[in-house]
């Protein structure tokens, strides 16, 4: 026997999981020779690439980790030491590889559905709690971007919130970070907010203003005593907004006792590695009358269809969708994976244990300080956690030569260099700061501070007296075995892509495959500080530089920007240059964004957030846009136009015809066209923005190029732009990585999420431009069978001009209400057949928007269509009579496991009906951990955090 030694197996076959039997199959089902008959039937032939997708040749999983880890190896893991809102932090083991590493965690989507999501609700739940404790504030969400963007969210609310609409001034303390105060100028620009820029204590209030902004502590390390200031802000009905350092509020009095009106920061040094940036998750912390204000969403506790204990998101969740460009926020995603992390990491430890991590890190910090005075430096700080700043005078060279050559980085500032102390420093670490600080000076190296007589330099009336994570999630898990436990007990209340499809569609629920998720938590690139000198990160400007020109090739586009760190921050970037862009042209008036009835919510959202007027065009009856009301509203504004926001393909999940023509429309007047990369999924490969005609698009990384979703976070929304928007493409206020024109940064670090975009480096360089353009066919043949198949039982509300849909399609279900069945109905008995609901009444209201992806086997395609299918004949049973139109398997769905084996039962229909309603489920099932959640019932009475100890002690009394 010969053997064939030249083989080597492709990613591309495990990424896309048809082989060619079922593609066969599937094909004849659909009605078409070939999956190129199929494309053709389905692309208009105007947009399509007349060159394929110049790509590295596609590398296998052990070529592309080998070759991955020698590039991971030019990064240069040195001591940090630069704080400025990174610090290094020990992940807990059982944290890290049973959530942070675990596809059961990071798998899910939003939590939209919440009876299949109840784990990862709880664990938001103890993170808004961790969060309302430490800050001393009433209510928090489940967090936000990160430290940046939470600060912008914080002076927009104020700003939205003012009742003088006179006071446009909003001051910021001169000692908040850097690149804080850079995201505020560019949230500040488009409303006219006037950024005072001093110093807090000689700032007088005024009625001109209507907040203000203070960082705890500060950016140079001191600890401030803002309650004088806080109480003359207040005598102007000036709002206070405090960034503040949750690690150091288990030491110092939190900000909601003395004066703070919302709370916000980063919860990144609670277990989270740096990761060059991030994902980190930052939190917001506000009074209890602002809770409709509040941007990102909550977490809140109701009941269920049984009167038991439930979580769901609350209030405004998604209120973008519904108000549109009317919405305080664009705010459509958060980092709950991140915020999951921290909330295990603050359970683990207790409130003793974050207490004595820092008392730790604040003791090295001053005996620190004690010994460099000793040895003769001029330490400037007085009163400080965590943060020492030195005059290091004519050695300020010398220094830094010398650390550099102990692999220790500080943050320097002239002459000051300021010294930050995290969980990971040790004795030793300061030990030999003293002698490289002592060899400089030319003195002895003994005077190093004796730990054990280390004060706190926290003034007495800063120091905290009030309790803290009192709850018994806090107090109960600090053995391996309980965190393990716990964590266990929470994953397998949630549905993830590791038991079933997720047909989300617009969401694109992919395969996040475990080659593209390993390199994440290798030290190389988890271990470093975002403001690391360039020289030792060129590991990281390698995956940058290459993944730059990658998704360059598959957009068209001349650069992308890495910063913005999720999709709806890629829209507003986008925006934002196409406004640098009029603007640098003098034309300031042009402020008109024309965006499609049918567009997402975060559009005219992002729009209204950078200074836009909206104006919608309206949709055909086919779901196309209405090109003439389009051409007759650009003419219209032609002067003020500034751009076009599209997603194509469409919403409606249709490729459509007149996209050219509508893109040269918006350019005869003058205008940009920004697309919306939410469906790249459907063109990469085959066509591009560029070749269609944007000059503006953001691409959804955790969508079309397998970042996980993380149940509602991370992402990343870098953003593409033609030749002429260059320039103006974000920059940073503290790494250099500015254009010519550069609008300020959008996101805290420089490349947003750095550590994850390895991920979609991974997922190009593994497939290859041959492997990524089959799986933008094979999304598109899985979405076409799956119409082919369901449309003899459900309406498909769109197609394209030969019966064709793109990667998704919209199911419609209104006529269902004639007989008593809503959407949410179908959504709910979903989960009986162990299966996620599509994406619910959007973009249409009664619908179900299905989608694939082309990482989906035949036989799973067909499982959900036999769900879906079974589910209509049970609605055909509700209209002819045979089940009841209030007592049947819709309406009291999902049937939990305690309901099925109840000792009554007193449905018109069977227990095998209800948890068994195909014999496939009875091989697998899984069981929703409660009944229908009463979203009403928790929002006439809202609790965001864990119920107070004293219901444990109410239910054991009643035991």
């Amino acid at each position: 026997m010969s053997l064939n030694i030249h083989y080597q197996e492709d990613f591309q076959d495990r990424h896309i999981a048809l082989n060619s039997e079922d593609t066969a199959a599937m094909l004849q089902t659909i009605g078409v020779n070939s999956i190129d008959q199929l494309i053709e039937q389905t692309f208009p032939a105007s947009i399509r690439l007349k060159q394929p997708l110049n790509l590295p040749k596609a590398k296998s999983e052990i070529e592309y980790l080998t070759n991955l880890k020698q590039t991971a190896s030019l990064n240069k893991v040195y001591k940090s030491y630069i704080g400025q809102g990174y610090y290094d932090t020990l992940t807990p083991g059982v944290i890290l590889r049973n959530v942070m590493e675990n596809p059961g965690w990071y798998t899910q989507y939003t939590p939209y559905q919440a009876e299949i999501a109840q784990g990862r609700l709880q664990a938001l739940l103890n993170f808004q709690t961790m969060v309302i404790d430490l800050t001393g504030m009433e209510i928090a969400n489940a967090s936000l971007l990160d430290e940046g963007t939470a600060a912008a969210e914080a002076m927009f609310m104020q700003y939205s919130l003012r009742k003088n609409q006179k006071a446009t001034k909003y001051f910021v303390s001169e000692l908040i970070f850097a690149q804080t105060i850079d995201i505020l100028k560019t949230r500040a620009n488009p409303f006219g907010i006037e950024l005072v820029i001093g110093n807090h204590e000689t700032f007088t209030a005024t009625d001109e203003f209507f907040g203000a902004i203070v960082q705890y502590p500060a950016g140079n390390g001191e600890v401030h005593n803002y309650t004088a200031f806080a109480s003359a802000l207040h005598t102007q009905n000036i709002k206070l907004t405090v960034i503040a350092d949750l690690l150091s509020l288990t030491l110092l009095t939190p900000p909601g006792e003395w004066g703070a009106d919302v709370v916000v920061g980063t919860t990144q040094r609670f277990g989270v590695p740096m990761g060059f940036g991030g994902p980190h998750a930052a939190y917001f912390a506000t009074k209890d009358e602002y809770k409709r204000s509040i941007p990102g969403r909550i977490i809140g506790v109701t009941i269920d269809s049984n009167n038991n204990y439930a979580l769901r998101m609350a209030l405004q969740t998604r209120e973008q969708h519904i108000r549109r460009d009317k919405a305080t926020s664009n705010i459509c995603t958060a980092q709950a994976l991140l915020a999951i992390m921290a909330g295990f990491y603050a359970a683990y430890h207790g409130p003793t244990g974050l207490k004595l991590i820092a008392e730790r890190t604040h003791g090295l910090a001053v005996s620190l300080a004690s010994s460099l005075k000793e040895a003769g430096y001029n330490v400037l700080s007085k009163a400080y956690f965590d943060t020492i700043q030195v005059d290091l005078g004519d050695l300020t060279g010398s220094i830094h030569k010398e650390c550099l050559d102990n692999n220790i980085n500080l943050n320097y500032n002239g002459n000051l260099a300021s010294i930050s102390f995290d969980e990971t420093t040790t004795y030793e670490d300061v030990k030999l700061l003293v002698r490289i600080f002592s060899k400089v000076k030319g003195v002895s190296a003994d005077s190093l501070t004796d730990i054990k007589n280390v004060q706190t330099t926290i003034p007495a009336d800063l120091q905290r007296t009030s309790s803290y994570l009192t709850h018994p999630v806090f107090t109960s898990h600090h053995s391996e075995h309980e965190m393990l436990r716990y964590i266990k007990s929470l994953e397998t209340k949630d549905l993830s892509l590791c038991h079933s499809m997720i047909a989300l569609g617009s969401c694109t629920m992919k395969l996040n495959a475990t080659s593209e998720m390993i390199p994440v938590t290798w030290p190389e690139f988890g271990k470093v500080h975002p403001f690391a000198p360039a020289d030792q990160v060129l590991g990281y400007y390698t995956v940058f530089d290459e993944l730059d020109k990658w998704l360059s090739e598959i957009t068209g586009f001349a650069a992308m920007s890495l910063q913005p760190n999720a999709g709806a921050q890629g829209e507003y970037a986008g925006l934002m240059v196409i406004r640098a862009y009029h603007q640098d042209r003098g034309d300031h008036h042009r402020n008109i964004a024309l965006i499609p009835a049918s567009a997402h919510g975060t559009n005219p959202a992002s729009a209204a957030m950078a200074g836009m007027k909206i104006v919608v065009v309206k949709s055909l009856e086919n779901g196309n846009i209405d090109v003439e009301d389009l051409k007759a509203k650009a003419a219209e504004h032609s002067a003020n136009l500034s751009c076009l926001m599209v997603t194509y393909p469409s919403t409606h999940g249709v490729f459509e015809e007149s996209i050219i023509e509508i893109c040269e429309t918006i350019h005869q007047h003058g205008g940009q066209v920004y697309m919306d990369g939410a469906n790249m999924n459907a063109q990469v490969g085959l066509t591009s923005p560029a070749n269609i005609g944007a000059d503006v698009c953001h691409l959804n990384l955790h969508k079309t190029f397998c970042i996980p979703h993380g149940g509602g976070g991370p992402g990343m929304g870098p953003i593409g732009v033609g030749a002429h928007l260059v320039k103006y493409l974000p920059g940073h206020a503290v790494v250099d990585i500015n254009n010519e024109k550069s609008i300020p940064a959008v996101s805290s670090a420089p490349w947003g999420s750095a550590s994850i975009l390895i991920i979609s480096h991974a997922y190009i360089a593994m497939m290859g431009g041959e492997g990524l353009t089959d799986a933008t066919k094979y999304a598109i043949l899985n979405a076409n069978y799956m119409k082919a198949r369901l449309e003899q039982h459900y309406p498909v509300l769109y197609s394209g001009a030969q019966g064709r849909c793109a990667h998704e399609m919209i199911l419609d279900c209104r006529s269902f209400k004639n007989f008593g069945i809503e959407v949410v109905d179908i959504a709910k008995r979903l989960m009986d057949y162990g299966f996620h609901a599509p994406t619910v009444s959007f973009p249409v209201a009664g619908t179900l928007m299905v989608e694939p992806t082309e990482s989906e086997p035949k036989h799973e395609l067909d499982r959900f269509c036999d769900a879906l299918i079974a589910i209509r004949h049970e609605i055909t049973e509700v209209e002819n009579g045979s089940l009841d139109k209030v007592d049947n398997p819709l309406k009291n769905a999902p049937h939990t496991s305690a309901v099925v084996t109840a000792n009554e039962w007193a449905h018109g229909y069977s227990r095998q009906t209800a948890a068994f309603p195909l014999p496939y489920v009875a091989d697998y099932k899984f069981w929703p951990s409660v009944g229908r959640v009463n979203d009403s019932h928790g929002d006439r009475a809202l609790i965001c955090a864990c119920p107070p100890i004293e219901s444990y002690m109410e239910e054991e009394a009643m035991a």
